[in-house]
């Protein structure tokens, strides 16, 4: 690896982690904004909320609580890297046993529909670009904005009305059949779990569980790839080499669908990156709709119930997810184009 490529590494890498500790340093504002008495601290990282005032006082003085604040921010950090957020209000138990339980169900579902949705982008891109001006251009132009204009919740609900509840297709909600015997948590990604301990009956039941909260994250996600693709292949439609490609002959799918579409790539791998963590935190409509009890219907239920806790630990997860795909995206991008590195 060059020196070049290490620096470059190295600079994205420290830039990461000052983002995540500025993070942290805003949730531990937030966290003496709620509650700015060492007693009201305390009860953050009780077991439960009526623990008596004897217990509130020993965790004062385990945590450091009445210290001065850069010595209270210290700690915080401190306890935040070694995953301690506190004990989750509604459960009873550590927040980083909450959140993994509850974060691998709805990382399946993200996946798979950011997945869905770059496949979908990436085709109608390419289509829209490769006959610009013509029926097909419009015809994607058309279909894109019209997924841009349904909310989320609307396009779950259709989903859900039409393919369930309507055609009878597939099940309207849940991770999957209450009847059958879950596998044993290996993983926590009911999919993976399923395929692991080969329960097919439980793996085919999740899969078709799947198929509608999938779907719909890819219809909201796919537009935003749809018409980046579309403007950078017209880009690099325009470039010299591929006018050259041109002239020796190669056929338009060729020079399109090979020669363009590599250079053309470089910039949606940035979107689809920041994409997926912002996912993340974005499926808590499609989780409460389908009743897919993930990470997204577990925060709903901390909200109204005011589980301060849980919300904070879950700002500090999601903001690691966003950060961490902008440095891969930072990562892709520099390996697809060495220019990047460069500067």
């Amino acid at each position: 690896m060059s020196s070049v490529s290490t620096r470059f590494i190295l600079g994205r890498a420290i830039n990461a982690i000052l983002t995540l500790l500025l993070l942290i340093l805003i949730v531990f504002v937030l966290i003496h904004i709620i509650a700015p008495d060492p007693i009201d601290l305390a009860r953050l990282y009780a077991p439960n909320p009526h623990v008596p005032l004897s217990s509130l006082q020993v965790i004062v003085r385990e945590y450091g609580l009445d210290q001065p604040l850069p010595v209270q921010l210290i700690n915080y950090v401190s306890n935040v890297l070694h995953g301690n957020f506190g004990t989750d209000t509604l459960y009873a138990v550590p927040e980083l046993q909450v959140l993994e339980q509850f974060l691998p169900i709805t990382l399946e579902i993200v996946f798979l529909g950011q997945l869905l949705g770059v496949i979908i982008g990436i085709f109608t891109g390419s289509i829209a670009a490769a006959s610009k001006g013509g029926v097909r251009d419009y015809a994607v132009k058309a279909f894109y904005l019209s997924t841009w204009s349904i909310p989320t919740f609307l396009a779950a609900f259709l989903f859900q009305l039409i393919l369930a509840y309507g055609l009878g297709l597939l099940p309207a909600g849940g991770i999957a059949d209450p009847l059958l015997i879950p596998p044993p948590a290996v993983t926590n990604f009911p999919l993976i779990d399923a395929l692991l301990a080969g329960n097919w009956a439980y793996f085919w039941s999740v899969a078709q569980h799947l198929v509608l909260p999938v779907i719909t994250i890819a219809l909201i996600g796919f537009g935003t790839v749809t018409r980046l693709t579309r403007s950078s292949m017209l880009g690099a439609l325009n470039k010299d080499y591929v006018k050259l490609a041109y002239m020796k002959g190669q056929t338009k799918n060729k020079v399109v669908y090979g020669t363009a579409f590599r250079n053309a790539v470089i910039p949606i791998v940035t979107i689809v990156a920041v994409g997926f963590g912002v996912s993340v935190g974005g499926s808590i409509i499609v989780e409460y709709i389908f009743q897919y009890h993930g990470i997204g219907y577990f925060i709903y239920q901390s909200t109204i119930n005011l589980d301060y806790v849980a919300i904070l630990g879950f700002t500090i997860v999601l903001g690691t997810f966003v950060i961490l795909a902008n440095f891969i995206a930072d990562l892709l991008y520099a390996y697809l184009d060495p220019r990047v590195r460069l500067t």
